[in-house]
């Protein structure tokens, strides 16, 4: 990083960017920024927020960006015909992306723990977050999502901990190929499916990933990990891989009697060994015991103790948006969740099915490309873990523009959810959904708002318990 220098978020509402130029500031820099949502008067407490930290705020226009001591930092979603980065250009300030960065900062620090997974990396990264806070290990933590044990009402936006520069913990992506660019003491990965890129793109990324680190963390009830774990056992490096599972004897970590609670999960953990010791979280589904087993081979690899690990995870609050209960109306519960892939999806059904009640599922796809690559994993994931009496209800996916092909829409996915035998619908917008999911709602019933990248589902869902209980 330049030591003088005052750094430009282009996109700092984000939830990948308002994080980072939180860090970045507390490093002693300046911090200006625009957003395109702010421009459209979306989530205004957030840019309120920012500016109340010392962030000083543009519109999207290039005026922010006069300088060529700045440094301008782009995130994936900005394009170049952004007129910031046109200024960026015509001024000469250095421009970077997100990624280079994190990354930096993230090479620099002695220990570094990279959380990287087609799913559960948020949650893996609040739980190492959590235990190393409670540990007193003063860790600096990049987090995709808030974190519910550091949110107070002077930190609502709590997706990063700010700590000391000797340890440094980050939710690493695999989606734009990112990951390359990250050399981790302690590299975990909790599981590879299709998602953004082909497999053969991810089995590269995420081997280079592995491959790189001091230490690696792996769960073996993945078919690609278990695959990233023997290729380091047969590479000489077997010594360097903490292995978990939910039930594979031959892990180093293991998960057994899991019981779900409403609320949470029990288990019992195997640590090879040592003794069996009884395990509570307070976030519920068998996924979470398997993020728990994650960060807690995470925190071993750079020696927290494993009693101190499972102290901590009983009182780690979860993520925001994370099957995140809104509130209850007239028999009804509105649960927001950050669900977008076939993966995360089939993460929430499960567990959610695992009590009684009929599911409203509205799910607003996170963008036209995934629902083109994933078209049959969406429609049938969703077929395949409906109940007869649930209902999926899909507006159109989040565009805010751009050269994005949009041949695959959510009516497609709908028809072939209906062809499958479940009942889902295509709607106009979001609205029409949120009109109909009040009509259909009956006492007993869970409405899941599942989707990402728009911070105005959480506002949606709250909008919708107003509504029942009105």
């Amino acid at each position: 990083m330049k030591s003088d220098a005052s750094y430009f978020f282009c996109g700092i509402g984000g939830s990948g960017m308002l994080p980072l130029a939180m860090i970045v500031q507390s490093r002693g820099h300046a911090i200006q920024g625009s957003d395109r949502s702010r421009d459209q008067g979306r989530t205004p407490e957030k840019f309120a927020w920012l500016a109340e930290h010392g962030v000083t705020l543009f519109a999207q226009d290039g005026s922010g960006v006069t300088s060529p001591d700045q440094v301008v930092i782009a995130s994936g979603a900005i394009e170049d015909t952004v007129p910031d980065i046109a200024a960026a250009k015509s001024v000469g300030a250095v421009i970077k992306t997100r990624p280079q960065l994190l990354s930096e900062l993230f090479n620099a620090a002695p220990t570094s723990v990279g959380v990287a997974g087609t799913s559960g990396k948020s949650t893996i990264t609040g739980m190492v977050a959590w235990i190393l806070h409670q540990a007193g290990r003063d860790p600096t933590v990049m987090n995709g999502a808030v974190m519910r044990n550091f949110v107070d009402a002077d930190h609502p936006y709590a997706s990063a901990l700010i700590g000391g520069s000797e340890l440094f913990v980050a939710e690493v992506d695999e989606s734009d190929g990112s990951i390359a660019r990250y050399d981790a003491t302690v590299a975990v990965v909790s599981n590879i499916s299709l998602d953004h890129k082909s497999m053969e793109e991810l089995r590269t990324l995420f081997g280079g990933f592995t491959g790189r680190a001091g230490k690696a963390v792996l769960n073996l009830d993945n078919t690609e990990t278990q695959a990233l774990a023997q290729r380091m056992e047969a590479e000489g490096r077997g010594g360097d891989v903490t292995t978990f599972s939910l039930g594979e004897a031959d892990a180093d970590l293991v998960a057994r009697d899991l019981s779900p609670l409403p609320t949470g999960m029990t288990f019992v953990l195997h640590a090879r060994g040592g003794a069996a010791r009884p395990v509570t979280l307070n976030v519920p589904g068998a996924h979470n015991v398997a993020n728990a087993l994650a960060a807690i081979g995470a925190v071993r690899a750079i020696g927290v103790s494993l009693d101190a690990a499972v102290a901590a995870l009983a009182s780690f609050a979860g993520i925001r948006r994370r099957m995140e209960v809104v509130g209850t109306a007239n028999g009804v519960t509105v649960i927001d969740d950050f669900a977008h892939n076939p993966d995360k999806i089939a993460a929430t059904l499960k567990t959610l099915h695992a009590f009684d009640g009929r599911l409203l599922i509205l799910f607003q796809p996170h963008g036209f490309g995934p629902l083109k690559l994933m078209k049959t994993e969406f429609t049938e994931g969703f077929a395949g873990l409906m109940r007869e009496d649930d209902v999926l209800l899909m507006p159109e996916p989040v565009y805010y523009g751009g050269t994005t092909d949009r041949s695959v829409g959510s009516e497609d996915i709908a028809a072939g959810v209906r062809a499958l035998g479940r009942d889902a619908l295509a709607l106009a917008d979001r609205a029409a959904c949120g009109d109909r999911l009040i009509d259909l709602a009956r006492p007993g019933d869970r409405i899941l708002v599942m989707g990402a990248r728009d911070d105005t589902l959480s506002e949606f869902a709250a909008a919708l318990v107003r509504r029942l209980g009105g």
